[in-house]
């Protein structure tokens, strides 16, 4: 994850002006439902482990699991404390972005609806058509 993608791609896929990663961690990058097991909870696929913003990750199981708002809704109050912080958020609008550019070029079409529904509610703006 780098901030020039983030500059290129928040306009385009959020309709929102690019905003500034200020704070960073160390993440999975890829963390969605096929990369953890049952108990003993394991992360599995560290190929694109690296820098990403806070509340990516989290950001990005959340978004995974919209299609199932009683998950969702877990997830989102277990790691409130990250996700509800200006720098989760920017987290969370950097995975949503990226997910939606995935639904761009024909990945996921079962969550297009649900990640443009929560992206707006995010950010207070349409999001454009991202099959477009």
């Amino acid at each position: 994850m780098r901030q020039q993608w983030v500059d290129r791609n928040f306009a385009r896929f959020l309709g929102v002006p690019t905003i500034r990663i200020t704070d960073w961690t160390t993440g999975h990058g890829d963390l969605h439902w096929a990369n953890l097991t049952a108990a003993p909870l394991v992360m599995l696929d560290w190929e694109g482990w690296g820098r990403v913003p806070v509340g990516y990750d989290v950001g990005l199981l959340h978004a995974y699991s919209l299609t199932t708002p009683s998950t969702a809704e877990h997830i989102r109050t277990q790691f409130a404390h990250v996700l509800c912080t200006p720098a989760g958020r920017t987290g969370e609008l950097v995975a949503l972005a990226q997910l939606l550019q995935v639904v761009g070029r024909g990945g996921h079409p079962e969550l297009a609806p649900h990640l443009v529904r929560h992206a707006q509610q995010l950010t207070g703006m349409p999001v454009p058509d991202p099959t477009s």
